[in-house]
C-alpha cells in the first residue's frame, strides 16, 4: 500500500531580508516528496518542462520516490515564481509567475499506483486535485488536501467541490478566515468541517498549528528558531512529514494525527534554515529524531494542583 503524493515541481528565485536566491528548485510537490521520503516510500504525480534537470529527478528516485507518475514535457518549460519576503517572513510579494507546463496539465494516475492508501494533494488547480481523486479506483484511508488564497479569490466554486470530497485540509489562518467567512478560527473550523473535510488542520507559520475534528482541538507549537533563511517550502515540508508519519504508521486517528503534527513542525523547522530543499537533503535520521525530541521538552510540563 501506498502513499501518493501530488504537487508542482518548479523553478523558484526567492528574496528574503537575509539574502537571495537564483533560480532554485522548488514547488509543493518536491518539498513534500523531499521530505516525506525520510519515513515511507513516495508515488509522485506532477509534471516538468524539458529544462527540468535530470540529477534532480533521478535524487529523488535514490531516495525511494516512483517518478512514473511525472509527465515530461520536452519541449515545455517548468512552472516559475519568484516571490520576495517581508521582514517579519510571514508576508511576501510574488514578483513573477509563469505557469509554463503547469497551465494544461493533466495527471494521470498509472496502474501502479491504484493502491493508493494515502493520498497527499498538494496546492494545485483544485479540479486537478479533484481529477486525481476521481481516476483511483479504490477510495484511500486518508486524502489529504493543501490549497491557497489564490483558489479562493478566483474558483471558489471549484474549490469547493474538491473540498467535499476530502477527509483534512490544510490553510494558514488567513486562507482559514478567507474560506469561511469567520474571524474567529474555532468558528471558521466549525464552518469549513461542514464543506467536507472531517480534519482541519490550520497553519500559523512561527506561531505552530492546530487540528480540528468534531469538537476537539489540539495545538502544536512551532520551535523558536535563532535563524529562518527562507519560509517558501515549510508548509509543504509541514505536510510531507505529517503525511509521512501517518503513511508509514498507518494509523489516522485523532491521536496519531497529533504526533504527526510535530513530525511536520520538527520537518519544517530543519527547512527554512537555508534555500529552497538544501537543508532537507542534508539531514539524518538522527537529525530528525533529535528535532521531535526539542519539540516535546518545549511543551513538556507537569503540574501540581493547588490544594
Amino acid at each position: 500500500m501506498s502513499l501518493v503524493v501530488v504537487g508542482s515541481m518548479a523553478f523558484d528565485a526567492i528574496e528574503t531580508p537575509f539574502g537571495k536566491s537564483d533560480k532554485i528548485i522548488g514547488g509543493a510537490g518536491t518539498y513534500i516528496a523531499w521530505c516525506a521520503s525520510n519515513f515511507t516510500p513516495v508515488k509522485q504525480i506532477s509534471v516538468v518542462g524539458g529544462d527540468f534537470p535530470q540529477e534532480e529527478l533521478d535524487q529523488l528516485t535514490a531516495r525511494g520516490v516512483d517518478l512514473s507518475g511525472v509527465q515530461i514535457k520536452k519541449d515545455e518549460k517548468t512552472f516559475f515564481w519568484s516571490g520576495r519576503y517581508h521582514m517579519d517572513m510571514n508576508s511576501r510579494d510574488t514578483l513573477e509567475t509563469q505557469l509554463n507546463v503547469l497551465e494544461n496539465f493533466e495527471p494521470v494516475v498509472p496502474e501502479s499506483f491504484q493502491d493508493c492508501e494515502f493520498l497527499m494533494l498538494g496546492n494545485l488547480v483544485p479540479a486537478v486535485q479533484r481529477s486525481v481523486i476521481e481516476q483511483l479506483k479504490t477510495r484511500p484511508k486518508l486524502i489529504v488536501m493543501d490549497t491557497m488564497n489564490f483558489w479562493m479569490e478566483i474558483m471558489m466554486d471549484e474549490l469547493k467541490k474538491t473540498l467535499a470530497m476530502v477527509d483534512l485540509l490544510m490553510v494558514n489562518d488567513s486562507e482559514a478566515r478567507q474560506l469561511s467567512g469567520e474571524y474567529s478560527l474555532v468558528k471558521a473550523a466549525a464552518a469549513i468541517m461542514k464543506m467536507g473535510p472531517k480534519y482541519l488542520i490550520i497553519k500559523k507559520g512561527e506561531h505552530g498549528a492546530l487540528l480540528f475534528h468534531e469538537n476537539k482541538v489540539f495545538f502544536a507549537p512551532a520551535l523558536p528558531l535563532e535563524e529562518v533563511f527562507d519560509p517558501t517550502g515549510a508548509g509543504d515540508t509541514f505536510a510531507g512529514g505529517f503525511i509521512g508519519h501517518i503513511a508509514r504508521t498507518k494509523d489516522i486517528s485523532f491521536e496519531n494525527m497529533k504526533t504527526a503534527i510535530i513530525v511536520g513542525s520538527a520537518m519544517a523547522s530543519y527547512c527554512v534554515e537555508k534555500f529552497g530543499t538544501q537543508r532537507l537533503r542534508e539531514i539524518s535520521k538522527e537529525d530528525i529524531s533529535n528535532r521531535i525530541n526539542e519539540f516535546v521538552q518545549l511543551v513538556n510540563f507537569d503540574i501540581d494542583l493547588v490544594g
